[in-house]
């Protein structure tokens, strides 16, 4: 099957930007009998899978929903084991992440997080920022809501006086995801239609894929079924 994907996608429009909501990983441990931190382990694991596909691929960039601003509010223990899990992600990759030519960026609140997750993922930006293979963008303590107001309010505070209004171009400026392009394609595992707060203004005109495979079991056959899906899509973006 991944093979016929292989010979069937045209390498000439691949998308230059696709954003993933990891879901599923608590149930695919529930299936299983394990502790729902088994199925955040098993799911980090995906990753770097994931990642070198899109390297293959010719992937510009890939931005995954790794922790939003509304899952505070599950259990202490998960978040908790959540942080280890991320200090332990680093600490393992980090050397290899950098060898491949990934550039870490992260797309959230940091003030929120642990200090040692903020000085992990400062660490990661910056001994990654002048690698220029692929980005992979890390939306952590993130929420779609929560980016547009923040950068309304860093544009009311830094804009120059001669800036009456807001433009769309200008308003990028001031997003997490400032420089990075428009995401073209939203892939979301385990089966669920929803968008869940996760970059709004980016995927204004992404194609969106819904996925049945929980996301420990995503591979790369996964991705390219999802990258022939997409260059099978008309994109029209408001026009004939």
């Amino acid at each position: 099957m991944l093979a016929n994907y292989k010979k069937k996608i045209d390498y000439a429009k691949i998308p230059k930007h696709i954003a993933i909501i990891m879901d599923g990983n608590g149930r695919w441990a529930k299936k299983r009998g394990l502790p729902r931190i088994e199925g955040h382990r098993r799911g980090a694991e995906v990753i770097e899978r994931c990642m070198d596909s899109a390297i293959e691929l010719g992937i510009g960039v890939v931005s995954l929903y790794a922790f939003s601003t509304e899952n505070w509010a599950r259990p202490k223990e998960e978040i908790n084991g959540l942080w280890k899990l991320l200090e332990s992600f680093f600490e393992k990759k980090l050397s290899t992440i950098i060898e491949k030519g990934v550039r870490i960026q992260h797309s959230g609140s940091l003030s929120e997080l642990p200090p040692t997750i903020q000085r992990i993922i400062a660490n990661a930006v910056d001994k990654s920022k002048n690698n220029t293979t692929i980005v992979l963008n890390f939306c952590l303590n993130y929420g779609g809501r929560h980016e547009i107001i923040h950068a309304v309010n860093n544009w009311l505070q830094q804009r120059p006086s001669h800036e009456l209004s807001l433009t769309p171009e200008i308003f990028e400026n001031y997003l997490y995801t400032a420089g990075l392009p428009n995401v073209d394609l939203l892939i979301r595992t385990s089966g669920e239609y929803r968008i869940s707060n996760f970059l709004l203004w980016q995927i204004a005109y992404a194609e969106l894929i819904f996925m049945k495979v929980l996301w420990p079991d995503f591979n790369e056959r996964y991705l390219y079924q999802a990258i022939y899906e997409y260059q099978h899509r008309e994109r029209r973006f408001g026009g004939l």
